[in-house]
């Protein structure tokens, strides 16, 4: 289908990133583009690679049918039951997402000779371990580039971005929505890091979230987190070789530690060493399996172990996972601030919450349907205090309330009358006085946003310092926003969220110093 798409027409559903980039190819290659996108309420014109491509409302596109389009492209945020894809799928038209395109264009040879693909996904630790994987290919000598859900598109990644110079390696991070619509990526080699709850909304079930993910593991090498009960029993392709990696000692065939030392024992006839554990960053053991995992895609297309070191030596983690944007003292001890608001769900929390030995969490934001049970039964005794924050606080409060209910609580919110409130304890004995789970608009009111977390920060160096004073077993060493939740009801994004989060605490580190 690929070599007729010049001739063809092409409905490209959606105009965020994945859509434009598609969009934009195809309109410069002489395809007939049509462009939609629900956020249009009224026909726009968009300009695409020279060409005036005429936009509608997602509406008008399917009252006018699919009569003369051959294939649709649709944007990550398009859920399978949603209309446009059912419709086109009906009409026995090929629906594919971007990744898809892209692949289906690389195999083709239309862009060069095919690339490596070097495939992440996962419920937590995508990103960090993409990145890991970029270094290490860049130490190797390799032309790479991180891309998918990272960054760059891939098909922008393969045309010339960025400075027009050609990228021989991909570095893929590949969301469970891409994944759906990219069934027929067979990369070099792909990592299934952990499986966890996670946009259960859009997929319909946790089966079906899982199986998304599981489509990575068709590549030449299928890499697994065997540490994690859903990863470790994942089905990999008929003809792809499985390796696994662990925090443990390895068995043959996988990668994991010994002796302090991350080692292979999967790749080579003998164990070898790649690099101290210490030397790992972000620390801890989420930092630590991340970058497993980037080693084993890396090992997986014959990168030595001693570029492997210099890589992940080389790897700076990206903002928003756990930084330290602040220290302050308490009582001897210095206290972290550290921001991870990247962690958008329970999974991710916990993984952050597992570097720590006693804590002060925030959380709370848009849950998406995600349990927070596991996270509070298994890191109780790590937390010293939780501040609740966001549109669905409250099932933070209950679930410490019925699991944990020695650790104190304190909720933030908005109320009624604009201002900031703070309701203590694990009950809320007055729920009334609450607006009603509305959330700030991040648009309108970003002061509103910063005055909540400011009062979160607050509340949470509170409780620290009252834990101090209580003698707990393990001081606390750390301040942590971790939210196991995504940042849309409150702000633009978990960055500005992160943001906002290192402007609370080097205010509240100020007042710590001026007030000693």
């Amino acid at each position: 289908m690929v070599a007729a798409l010049s001739d063809s027409t092409v409905l490209v559903a959606g105009a965020g990133a994945a859509g434009i980039s598609a969009a934009t190819y195809l309109a410069g290659i002489g395809t007939r583009v049509r462009l939609v996108d629900d956020r249009y309420s009224t026909p726009a014109t968009v300009t695409l690679a020279g060409v005036q491509v005429p936009g509608s409302s997602i509406e008008t596109a399917l009252d006018a049918g699919f009569d003369d389009v051959e294939l649709l492209v649709v944007s990550p945020g398009f859920a399978p039951t949603h209309p446009l894809p059912v419709t086109a799928a009906a009409a026995a038209v090929a629906v594919w997402g971007e990744v898809e395109l892209a692949w289906q264009l690389d195999r083709a040879g239309l862009l060069g000779a095919p690339r490596t693909w070097l495939v992440v996904t996962g419920t937590n630790g995508k990103t960090t371990t993409t990145g890991m994987v970029e270094a290490i290919m860049s130490a190797s000598g390799a032309a790479a580039a991180a891309c998918g859900n990272y960054g760059l598109t891939v098909l922008d990644a393969m045309v010339g971005e960025p400075a027009g110079a050609r990228v021989d390696v991909l570095c893929v991070e590949l969301s469970s929505f891409q994944l759906h619509w990219a069934p027929s990526v067979h990369a070099d080699a792909a990592v299934v890091l952990n499986v966890a709850e996670d946009h259960l909304d859009w997929h319909g079930s946790f089966a079906a979230y899982a199986a998304d993910k599981a489509l990575a593991l068709q590549a030449r090498v299928a890499v697994v987190g065997d540490d994690d009960a859903v990863a470790a029993t994942l089905p990999i392709g008929p003809d792809s070789r499985r390796v696994g990696f662990t925090l443990n000692e390895p068995a043959p065939g996988q990668l994991g530690v010994r002796g302090g030392m991350l080692v292979d024992a999967a790749f080579g006839d003998v164990e070898v060493e790649l690099i101290d554990a210490g030397a790992v960053r972000p620390a801890g053991p989420s930092g630590i399996a991340d970058a497993l995992a980037a080693a084993a895609l890396a090992r997986a297309v014959g990168v030595t172990p001693a570029q492997v070191a210099q890589g992940l030596r080389a790897y700076a983690p990206a903002a928003h996972r756990g930084e330290v944007v602040a220290t302050a003292d308490l009582g001897g001890v210095a206290v972290k601030f550290v921001d991870d608001s990247k962690a958008t769900n329970p999974h991710a929390a916990m993984a952050a919450l597992a570097g720590h030995d006693r804590v002060v969490l925030i959380a709370g934001g848009l849950l998406k349907g995600a349990s927070v049970d596991e996270l509070v039964t298994a890191h109780a005794h790590r937390l010293a205090g939780v501040v609740a924050i966001g549109r669905d606080r409250r099932v933070i409060v209950d679930t410490i309330a019925r699991h944990a209910p020695e650790v104190p609580t304190v909720t933030v919110f908005t109320g009624d009358d604009g201002r900031v409130s703070v309701v203590e304890g694990t009950v809320l004995a007055q729920p009334a006085v609450e607006a009603p789970n509305q959330p700030v608009d991040p648009v309108r009111d970003p002061s509103s946003s910063q005055a909540v977390m400011t009062a979160a920060v607050e509340q949470a160096w509170r409780l620290a310092a009252a834990s101090d004073a209580g003698a707990a077993s393990e001081p606390v060493s750390a301040v942590l926003l971790a939210p196991a939740a995504a940042s849309l009801d409150m702000f633009a994004g978990y960055g500005v969220r992160g943001d906002a989060f290192a402007t609370a605490a080097r205010s509240v580190v100020e007042s710590a110093r001026a007030n000693r």
